[in-house]
């Protein structure tokens, strides 16, 4: 949870000191699942790996949805427009390796420019996330999906480098 958590606190801040105005929760929630699948896309591995339901907007972090009072480092604040997240402290980016703290500061540096709504990324959710697009709607998200074809029928010399991360963690950690 320290790294989701941290996560959270770091794109809440750079948002807000980018595009000089709070995050809201969607848009928490459109940061996290790029963070998941980019990571899971160029390393073998999703950074955060949480569970996503694939919901009409996109995808949705069940653990920071359910659980907004487990991230203790932000608070989440309504307001008339939705749900702002407000960073309590400064994020520890040890928790991130090299390649995880590029792709956090890339998503940042797309996304919280002022005239990125919470549909504009929603758009970029459905057409980047591979694994939502073949999810059915309210169903839970299998990363797996986010590589082409079916990674668990291919041979061992089909495999990609990052698909055989992929399973190699996945089997590890069962």
């Amino acid at each position: 949870m320290k790294k989701i958590k941290n996560a959270c606190i770091f794109f809440a801040g750079e948002h807000r000191k980018n595009a000089r105005r709070p995050l809201y929760q969607t848009h928490l929630y459109k940061y996290l699942a790029f963070f998941d699948f980019y990571c899971l896309r160029e390393t073998g591995k999703p950074a955060l790996e949480m569970n996503y339901r694939a919901m009409e907007r996109g995808p949705v972090p069940l653990e920071v949805y359910d659980g907004k009072e487990r991230v203790s480092g932000c608070r989440f604040v309504k307001d008339d427009q939705g749900e702002l997240v407000i960073p309590n402290s400064k994020p520890n980016l040890d928790f991130f390796s090299d390649i995880e703290i590029e792709i956090l500061q890339r998503l940042v540096d797309i996304y919280s420019q002022i005239w990125v709504s919470a549909a504009t990324m929603s758009d970029a959710t459905h057409e980047e996330i591979r694994a939502w697009k073949r999810t059915i709607r309210n169903k839970m998200i299998d990363p797996a999906l986010e590589f082409e074809g079916d990674i668990f029928k291919k041979k061992e010399d089909e495999l990609t480098f990052q698909e055989q991360v992929y399973l190699t963690h996945k089997a590890v950690s069962c």
